[in-house]
Formats: C-alpha cells, structure tokens, sequence
C-alpha cells in the first residue's frame, strides 16, 4: 500500500514528517555522507546568532542514563557565515531548510530575521526562546508569557515566511506559554527543548559539566514531551513540531498520535547517524501495517478520554495510600540495589 507522507506544518510543505532537532546536525555537512538532506521532510539548522557566539567552557557535554545533557550555549559562528556558506549547499543538496533563531534579546532575534529575509535559502523559521544554556535570552524569554508575546510579534513583524516557536519544557503551565505564542503570531510551536538537569562525579564531589547545570535530551525525556505535546495540541489550533527522544518510528508515530503534525529527531543522531532515514521509514512501515493511507491520519488521533492536567499534582493531592506505600518501595529498591554494588 503507498502511504502519502507529505505533511504541512504551519504553511510549510514537507515531504515527509521528519526534520532534524536544532543543535543535533549543525546545518547537515556533517552526515552528508550518511543522509541525503534531500531525503528529510526538512533540516533545522543550529541556532544562529548575530554576530556568533562562543559557547560555553568544557565540560559541557554528559552522559546520563537513556540521555546526555549539554551546556554548548549555542555556539554558532553567526548569521552571515550562516547565508554565504551554509545556506546555499543546503540549497543545493534541494533541502528544505527551517533556520533555528537564536538572541540574546528582543532586538537581536530581529535583526537576524531580517538578515535572513535578504536570502531565498530560507524556508521557515523556528524561533528559540527556550534554550537553558545562555545567561540572557532563551530560557529568559520562554517562561515568560508576556515576554514570548513581545518576542513572537517581534519576530512575526519581520517576515511572511513560517514562523515556530520552540518552547521549553521548563515551566508550570506549558499551554499558557503556548497560547501566548499562537497569539502573538506563531504559525507552529515546537516542542520540548530540553528539560534542566545535573550531573555529579561522587568521586570528585564536583558538578560533571563546567556550567554545573545543562540540558537534558534523548529517551529520558521522551514521557514528558509526550504529555506536554498532547496538553499543546489540546490547547492551540496552530500545528506542532514534536520532539524529545524520538529514536525510532514507533516513537515518532507516538508524537504524532498525540497530537504533533510533524516531529524532530535530536539526540538519536549522535546514537545513529541514520536515525531520521529510519525514523521516516518506521513511520512508513507503520501505516503500512496499520492500513493507514495518509500520515496525517495520525495526527491526534490517540483514543484517549481522560483530561490532562495542565499543573503536576502535589504529593499532598495523591491517594494516601499511594504516599505511605511509595517510600516503602524505594527504600525495598534501594537496599537491592546497595547490596550488588557500592556505587549503585
């Protein structure tokens, strides 16, 4: 059976549902010899900046059970080397292009958009207000909701061309940052970047990564992007772009479920440098199997009726017996554990 991948997020068209996560396959030359870029729905560059940016010092990049965190802090050589260098082999290579948009504030991710808007080479843009790796900007602006709608209307003003808005995971309530957005302008909202996170080497009694704190990406993740993908699709009328440790298709599948029109694959590239071809085919090969003629079939089409709240519920809200029987089965683990291995 053919299956029609084709999907259109927030005015634009890919042919499939797969793009890379920001940050994950700078602007593609790395793994062209592994994936044709032509071959993704799109390729989301790394965040590009002014005038470039440094990055922050090493360590900056953690292992950590199903995951890693980094501490980059978007190093990027900025906007011109970005249009006269990498933008056109992306054209070439006939990519369909999403810039990811990086400021330190509201007046930067401004100028880079119209910087931008002097080249054809661009197909859309994915604002980032949600890194949590830089001092000012970023995550600053995204848990903020009258600073997303200053930034997203900003932005909104400067082109014609998609505009998304990534979103951190990292607040209380992420459908009213979401909403905010969608207001101010956004034609997509992309999510989640990465959840905040630590590392400790017990040995050293020392934070593993320089910046002590990073961001954590890849399978760990992937419960929560599930539920705050599904809260966002529930909340807004405007597309999703979801991400979050997607590595394989049923994972993939899963977002789109849940309510993402197309999905990001990040981490996994470091994992598999073939991880989104696979990603796409597993797609595939699940509609084939579930009779599914159009991919966009899938896109909310997960059977649930049960209400999501849009807040974590407090330990004090819980069944009591959930809170009495909770510790005896972490410290019935713990000892298990502590009796196999010192360090456990």
């Amino acid at each position: 059976m053919a299956v029609s991948l084709s999907v259109n997020l927030g005015g634009l068209t890919m042919k499939n549902p797969v793009t890379t996560a920001s940050g994950t396959y700078a602007s593609g030359r790395e793994y062209a010899a592994f994936v044709d870029p032509a071959l993704l729905g799109a390729v989301t560059t790394k965040g590009v900046s002014l005038n470039g940016w440094a990055g922050n010092d090493a360590p900056r990049i953690a292992e950590t059970p199903s995951g890693m965190l980094n501490s980059i802090g978007l190093q990027n050589p900025g906007v011109e080397v970005l249009k006269s260098r990498d933008l056109p082999w992306l054209r070439q290579q006939d990519a369909t292009v999403i810039v990811n948009v990086s400021g330190h504030s509201i007046d930067e991710y401004v100028a880079v958009i119209e910087s931008l808007e002097e080249t054809d080479d661009v197909d859309a843009y994915e604002v980032n207000i949600s890194c949590p790796n830089v001092d000012s900007g970023g995550l600053t602006f995204g848990t903020d909701v009258a600073m997303v709608q200053q930034v997203v209307s900003e932005c909104r003003k400067r082109t014609k061309r998609p505009l998304f808005v990534k979103l951190t995971p990292n607040v209380t309530d992420i459908t009213e940052i979401a909403k905010a957005a969608e207001a101010a302008g956004a034609d997509a909202i992309s999510l989640i970047n990465t959840l905040l996170g630590m590392a400790i080497d017990a040995r050293k009694k020392k934070p593993v990564l320089a910046r002590v704190v990073g961001g954590l990406s890849g399978p760990a993740v992937k419960p929560v992007a599930l539920r705050m993908v599904l809260q966002v699709h529930k909340a807004v009328s405007v597309p999703i772009l979801g991400m979050g440790g997607i590595v394989y298709g049923t994972d993939a599948v899963e977002f789109m479920l849940a309510g993402a029109t197309a999905v990001a694959v990040g981490t996994g590239n470091f994992m598999n440098p073939c991880a989104t071809l696979e990603v796409i085919s597993g797609i595939e090969s699940y509609c084939e199997e579930m009779g599914v003629a159009d991919v966009n079939d899938l896109i909310g089409a997960l059977e649930c009726y049960i209400s999501i709240p849009s807040t974590e519920k407090t330990a004090s809200s819980l069944p009591s017996t959930a809170i009495a029987l909770a510790p005896l089965s972490l410290r019935t683990c713990s000892r298990a554990r502590l009796r196999g291995s010192r360090w456990a």
